[in-house]
């Protein structure tokens, strides 16, 4: 794992250089990203990956307008820090930008409050007035694909043809902005509650798309479909809707997605990564043609 002494320094001085002045140096995730607690209150993320596939700050700067809107419409988010500019912030190389701290508590979320609060965020996010990338995750995959060897050719073309496949069905369906990435690690049970939170994949396209991004673990891998129907019983009681053919080709989507994505966040994945990762495989290659 590379020092973090250089991105820890690009946090903290932009920090002083806008008045707050960190008085400890906690390390909440080491990984792409580097989340760091400087103070009671203020959270750093900063980009460690700066020779990813993303580069510069464009799409930081979608993710702080995205989380802008949603904190002043009352959405249940974890908000940006008020008391440093927005940004995004650049510093000796490293992308960042600064968020509230909120105190995770260890109860499990309910599934219903999981799919209330995704509707509630994307009744929100429906008003953004933006013009947000269509359906990016999956152009950013195809193009991960068409410029790295990172599968055994059969997969890297299955890969392809399942994105391509998902793209041209999910662009007949309504668009609107969506967080993206909607998984369970990017939700947060909070002494404020259920907060979401990681808004950098924000992109416009249909509902469907972060609803599955939700349900997929729990629906595939653990096969526990009682839960996922509470979660999607809760989002339609809440006003959403769910139209069964785009929930069925943003699964497929979601998995050829993640499956593009690991080998580039999980260079060195554990024996459960790598059965997580020939489990999607097997999945993908057991659907139909979309």
């Amino acid at each position: 794992m590379p020092s973090t002494d250089l991105p820890i320094r690009a946090a903290t001085e932009t920090a002083i250089a806008h008045g707050i002045v960190p008085d400890r140096c906690d390390v909440l995730q080491n990984g792409s990203t580097l989340v760091l607690r400087l103070t009671e209150t203020l959270v750093a993320r900063v980009v460690q990956d700066t020779s990813g596939p993303r580069q510069g700050t464009e799409w930081f700067a979608r993710e702080n307008a995205i989380a802008r809107h949603l904190t002043e419409n009352g959405a249940p988010v974890i908000p940006l820090h008020p008391d440093l500019p927005p940004g995004p912030h650049e510093h000796l190389g490293y992308p960042m930008n600064f968020w509230e701290f909120v105190t995770r508590i260890d109860a499990e979320p309910e599934a219903g409050e999981i799919g209330r609060t995704l509707r509630q965020c994307h009744e929100i996010m429906s008003r953004f007035p933006d013009p947000l990338p269509h359906l990016a995750i999956i152009t950013e995959s195809l193009q991960i694909l068409q410029d790295r060897e990172l599968f055994p050719q059969t997969v890297q073309q299955m890969l392809t043809d399942r994105l391509t496949a998902s793209m041209a069905v999910l662009s007949q369906h309504p668009q609107q902005a969506l967080h993206g990435d909607a998984h369970m690690g990017n939700l947060m049970n909070t002494t404020r509650g259920l907060l979401w939170t990681d808004w950098e994949d924000t992109f416009a396209g249909p509902v469907e798309w972060d609803v599955a991004s939700v349900i997929w673990n729990t629906q595939i891998l653990e096969e526990d479909h009682a839960t996922v129907e509470a979660v999607c019983e809760a989002y339609r009681a809440a006003g959403g809707s769910i139209d069964a053919g785009a929930l069925e080709c943003s699964l497929i989507g979601r998995a050829a997605v993640m499956t593009a994505w690991y080998p580039i966040l999980y260079p060195n994945p554990n024996a459960e990564r790598q059965a997580r990762l020939q489990r999607r495989i097997e999945w993908l290659r057991e659907q139909a043609a979309i």
